[in-house]
């Protein structure tokens, strides 16, 4: 049977896996910067035989996508892993810990390429079994945002065709809130959107003493972020799960100074597409008429970082089998809806798409700590399990398909 065979692989590659994912530990690189990571993994891919090799996005020598089976005329699939590390000084006694000082794999995306360039492996090595194209996406600046202009890596990909000729696609997160081994999912929304705004309140300054000569930017502010609670409270349906925060309020430079202007920074998260597009309009609307009440003028600038992670309730349904199969019925969990955001819902936008949580906490070995923390890290015994599932995933797609050729069970 297909699957004990990929079972049998996935744990002999156990040793080779793990390798990979200290190699990209030992050696991280931040958004756009991946070259060195891509240079390693466009070698591996090379040697196992994929074709339509491609290089470098957004003008970069950072990503790498490759395709088994390019000329296959039947159904198609995606694999996708983020490559970036983050701007943290590491604070992991292990042999393995970052060479680069100041940057690190805080989120798991080491795991994430080691993954699934196993389970590329595995499928090279049945590419003749294979009814379809498999497609792997190694993506760049998952977390680099849209600081800038830098729109998220998976934008950046989709504009630049990686999605081309694709029916569907998957991809995992290793989740230190989990347990070792255990798989978290839903179908429909998953994780929520994650917009930033800015909204500078311009006044006129004055001394503190004589507020009548002046217009205060503050007073106006503080109006303003008190009432964007009521956006939450009065103008969304209270089923819809919806955070608007502020994170940064920059106002004044001295105790007898009213400023000439205040800048407030805050984040929205949601799981609704239609809340998300009409946001700025609610938190613009809410700002325009604070100030126009107190004689001050507002600018909003409103960047949309990600939509929501929405998993494709058919291709969610089917992983969900397999993950059953893979690791059985009661390490297959629900997830709950989660705050934080993931640009794979970039492709989801565009194809069906399944996004899964991969459990890789561990207290007796400390990977338990927090996501973006200098004392992230991943237990390996995870990963055997990744691989499994991302390769099962792709040989029950097509057998699912029921296509001709389809891989026997």
């Amino acid at each position: 049977m297909v699957g004990g065979r990929i079972k049998v692989l996935a744990e002999s590659m156990r040793d080779e896996v793990t390798g990979l994912r200290h190699h990209f530990h030992r050696h991280p690189e931040t958004a756009w910067g991946e070259v060195g990571t891509s240079d390693k993994i466009e070698a591996l891919l090379r040697e196992w035989g994929f074709e339509n090799i491609r290089r470098g996005f957004r003008g970069t020598r950072s990503g790498v996508v490759a395709d088994l089976n390019a000329g296959g005329e039947g159904p198609s699939i995606a694999l996708r892993a983020d490559m970036d590390a983050l701007a943290i000084k590491e604070e992991n006694p292990v042999p393995y810990a970052s060479a680069h000082e100041g940057v690190m794999h805080a989120c798991g995306h080491d795991a994430h390429m080691a993954i699934l360039l196993g389970a590329g492996k595995i499928l090279a090595s049945m590419r003749e079994e294979l009814p379809g194209r498999v497609r792997l996406i190694f993506q760049p600046s998952e977390e680099g945002g849209s600081t800038s202009g830098n729109y998220p890596g998976a934008e950046h990909l989709v504009r630049e065709g990686v999605l081309e000729g694709i029916d569907a696609i998957a991809g995992l997160h290793v989740w230190s809130p989990l347990e070792t081994g255990l798989v978290a999912v839903r179908p429909g929304p998953m994780m929520s959107a994650c917009d930033s705004w800015t909204a500078k309140i311009h006044g006129k300054g004055g001394h503190g003493a004589m507020p009548q000569d002046a217009i205060d930017p503050t007073l106006a502010a503080t109006t303003f972020v008190n009432l964007l609670q009521t956006i939450v409270s009065r103008e969304v349906n209270p089923k819809e799960i919806v955070v608007v925060s502020v994170g940064k309020f920059i106002a004044g430079s001295a105790f007898n100074i009213i400023p000439d202007s205040v800048e407030v920074t805050g984040t929205v998260r949601t799981f609704d597409p239609v809340i998300q597009a009409n946001m700025p309009g609610m938190i613009g609307r809410i700002a325009d008429g604070v100030c126009s009440a107190l004689r001050c003028r507002a600018e909003l600038d409103y960047t949309r970082f990600t939509p929501p992670t929405i998993n494709d309730e058919e291709l969610t349904s089917r992983f969900i089998e397999t993950a059953k199969r893979t690791v059985g019925e009661d390490r297959v969990q629900a997830s709950p809806l989660i705050m934080v955001s993931e640009d794979f819902s970039y492709y989801q936008e565009k194809i069906p798409g399944v996004f899964f949580l991969l459990g890789c906490g561990n207290p007796l070995k400390g990977t338990d700590n927090p996501h973006h923390s200098p004392r992230f890290n991943v237990d390996d015994d995870a990963l055997p399990t990744g691989v499994e599932l991302l390769a099962a995933f792709v040989a029950d797609y097509f057998g699912a398909r029921g296509d001709t050729g389809a891989l026997k069970r």
